[in-house]
């Protein structure tokens, strides 16, 4: 947590891309900023991935939507805003949260990444939060073990790695295969 007063979520945000990477990797928690470590290459792959499965789903069910790099205002009066990888919103008007910095709006589902050490050791207190707070489903990628960590507000866990297929009972007719998420790009591979 880097020193100074406690910020809210608008001076935080005002503020986000004079830290260090522009903010990119930056979270208020409690009114305190905190830094993440950068990710690495396999984060960004992961992500690329996700973000194809995720529009593939959407244009042909047409059921809600996700947002990338979306924070999420957590608490107010010390405000936190945490930005996972995605949330997936199923209320409210199409893509209502598509062009913003940060929303209040609770999402339906939440996707983190374990993919660096300070990450990996603040995610039992960040899915503790986010099924608090309300968020019906999580999942955990992690791009190291190339496996995936649904949570739900039932308290059930369940752990997929290649070779299983993700469902999600908010996302009817969704299916993914596991591995989809962690295939490198064929541009990529192909050079």
């Amino acid at each position: 947590m880097l020193d100074g007063p406690l910020l809210t979520a608008e001076q935080f945000i005002d503020s986000r891309f004079s830290l260090p990477e522009s903010g990119q990797w930056a979270e208020l928690h409690g009114g305190k900023v905190q830094i993440f470590q950068p990710p690495d290459l396999d984060h960004g792959t992961a992500i690329l991935n996700l973000s194809k499965v995720l529009a593939d789903y959407v244009q042909t069910h047409r059921h809600g939507y996700p947002c990338f790099d979306l924070g999420l205002l957590m608490e107010t009066d010390p405000d936190t805003i945490r930005f996972p990888a995605a949330s997936y919103f199923l209320r409210g008007n199409r893509f209502d949260e598509t062009d913003k910095t940060y929303t209040d709006t609770l999402p339906a589902i939440v996707i983190e990444m374990a993919s660096t050490s300070d990450r990996r050791q603040s995610l039992p207190r960040r899915a503790e939060d986010y099924l608090a707070w309300g968020v019906a489903g999580l999942w955990i990628i992690d791009p190291a073990s190339r496996e995936l960590l649904l949570l739900d507000q039932t308290g059930r866990e369940q752990r997929l790695a290649e070779g299983d297929t993700l469902t999600e009972s908010q996302l009817p007719g969704f299916e993914c295969d596991v591995e989809q998420l962690f295939v490198e790009p064929s541009w990529w591979t192909s050079q």
